[in-house]
């Protein structure tokens, strides 16, 4: 596995970041068992690198990987922050983020991860999904309490993930942020307020700034699932990209991915086990239209429409898949698979 430093002074990564949301409830829906020990396999093949959020619920699986390896005695070493190599424990570089906007907020969001995981320090602690330079600067007071948790020593990075080209600008201007987490894919899908190319010139602006960059959505949250060697390889032949992070949910899609990112021929037998499936945002006919899904979309894929059924609408051009919709239903009448 190759590894790069993250930003000009960040830790070394593996160039495939574990992207955790596809695994978890809002999604896949593993069972604790299964999704600690997709980490573990995905330790075992070279990737100390741990992409999660407060929204994405799926902490215990990091917490239970820990867990395990620690009782089985499994300590993949990998490179520090430091230089020499490090156990699973302390080399596995972890990143949340949380959309808390005050520091009350984010004093909460902070306190949950270390508790849920179980680690008194959190690599890298990022405000969810920023839109502008106005986001941020209304976000301020959650990113003044990151920096007095890095000053404390409770985080050692601080960032933002983001699906728009003015915030990636924004943040490549702003000294306390250390790592930005944008939306890359091949096709632009999911770009909020610019064009492919706007994007990549905005993010390898940051990168020639000392920033740390993780990609997501590579794969276009699914819809590129069935070119994914060229998906993939297009984000990883981006040399200002450090790490790409992938959501996966079996051990067949981490080996493919580990393999692409590698630039190794992928097993035709490998292929052969991997079911690639169109996934698709279901809405329950019997949901009530109370619209918390729609103000949860941050592509505004989705429409309250009375006289239908379901009364809320997908717009499948603009949904990413990412199950943030689901996640906020009070009745769980939505389901991404």
């Amino acid at each position: 596995m190759e590894y790069r430093r993250l930003g000009r002074n960040g830790p070394l990564v593996s160039r495939l970041c574990f992207g955790s949301l596809v695994m978890g409830p809002l999604q896949a829906g593993l069972s604790m068992k299964e999704g600690a020990g997709l980490i573990l396999e995905a330790a075992a093949l070279g990737v100390n690198f741990i992409d999660t959020a407060e929204i994405y619920e799926t902490y215990g699986y990091i917490k239970e990987a820990l867990r395990l390896a620690g009782e089985t005695g499994e300590m993949k070493s990998w490179p520090t922050a430091g230089g020499p190599p490090g156990s699973f424990g302390d080399g596995l570089v972890i990143a949340s983020k949380c959309y808390a906007y005050t520091w009350e907020g984010m004093e909460d969001s902070l306190r949950k991860a270390q508790r849920e995981i179980g680690r008194d320090v959190i690599d890298i602690f990022m405000l969810h999904e920023q839109e502008s330079e106005l986001t941020l600067r209304g976000h301020r007071p959650a990113i003044e309490r990151l920096i007095k948790a890095k000053e404390d020593g409770d985080v050692r990075f601080i960032g933002i993930s983001t699906h728009c080209v003015n915030a990636v600008l924004a943040a490549t201007s702003m000294p306390e942020i250390d790592v930005i987490h944008p939306l890359i894919n091949k096709r632009g899908l999911g770009i909020k307020d610019g064009s492919l190319e706007e994007m990549l010139a905005a993010v390898k602006a940051a990168h020639d700034a000392g920033k740390g960059i993780y990609a997501m959505k590579a794969l276009g949250g699914g819809h590129l699932a069935r070119e994914a060697e060229e998906a993939l390889g297009f984000v990883r032949d981006l040399d200002f990209v450090d790490s790409i992070a992938v959501g996966v949910r079996s051990v067949e899609e981490l080996r493919m991915n580990v393999a692409i990112l590698q630039g190794t021929e992928v097993p035709s037998s490998l292929k052969e086990k991997i079911r690639i499936l169109d996934k698709h945002v279901h809405v329950e006919e019997w949901c009530q239209g109370c619209g918390k899904c729609v103000e949860a979309c941050p592509q505004q894929a989705l429409t309250l429409v009375s006289d239908e059924t379901p009364p809320v609408r997908v717009e499948h051009s603009k949904c990413v898949l990412c199950g943030y919709c689901a996640a906020r239903c009070p009745d769980f009448f939505i389901k991404v698979y």
